[in-house]
Order: structure tokens, then sequence, then C-alpha cells
């Protein structure tokens, strides 16, 4: 069994950054990728970015693109979410997941990750 773990969230002001964590525990899983979602109240999950195992190839939601980035230590079986210049509508709560990369699904699919996180609420006031 695999436990993910979020941290980092909180209430910022617009314009300010955020670090969020993923802390993963239980048995070593390579060969994994990790996976950001998020979900605001009343709208459907919306994929964040993901990464690869080995950190080589990230992947990025349409309007994340340029102002998050996504970076793993597997040292530390870390993934931190790093974003900047936030705005009140990245607001909701943050989900982080894990999938095999070879998992037929786009890394936009929640169908991709096996393992999900209970996730960090991150609050942008404008």
């Amino acid at each position: 069994q695999v436990q993910l773990v979020e941290s980092g969230g909180g209430l910022v002001q617009a314009g300010d950054s955020l670090r969020l964590s993923c802390a993963a525990s239980g048995r070593t899983i390579s060969a994994y990728g990790t996976g950001w979602f998020r979900q605001a109240p009343g709208k459907e999950r919306e994929f964040v970015g993901a990464v690869t195992w080995s950190g080589g190839a990230t992947y990025y939601g349409d309007s994340m693109r340029g102002r998050f980035t996504i970076s793993r230590d597997n040292a530390k079986n870390t993934v931190n979410l790093q974003m900047n210049s936030l705005k009140p509508e990245d607001t909701a709560v943050y989900y982080c997941a894990a999938g095999p990369e070879k998992s037929p699904h786009s890394w936009r699919a929640h169908q991709k990750y096996e393992y999900w996180g209970q996730g960090t609420q991150v609050t942008v006031s404008s």
C-alpha cells in the first residue's frame, strides 16, 4: 500500500506564491508518475500537472503553464508543486496522485492514477 500526504496549503493573497509538497510512504513504487489535481466547490476535478518518475518530463494544465512548476526528489519520496502568481481562481483543494507511467491513460486523466492523497486547501484572496 502507498500513502500520499499533501502539505503546504494555506491562505495567500493574489500574486503570492505557495509551494505544495506530496510525500509518499509505504511500499516503493518505481516507474510511477505523480500528478496534481485540484477541485473547487461546485466544479469538476481539474488537472494541474504531472511529472514522470525520472523527473525528465512534466505536463501542465493550460491555465497553469508558466506559473506552476513540478519537481520531484525520489531520494526523499517527495514531489513539489511550486505555484507562482496565484489568482483567486486557483482556490481549490489540491490533490496529489500516483499512477503507472505505462498506463494507457493520459496524464490528464484521473483514471491513470491508483493512489490519491487527502488533499490540501489553497485559498487565494483578491
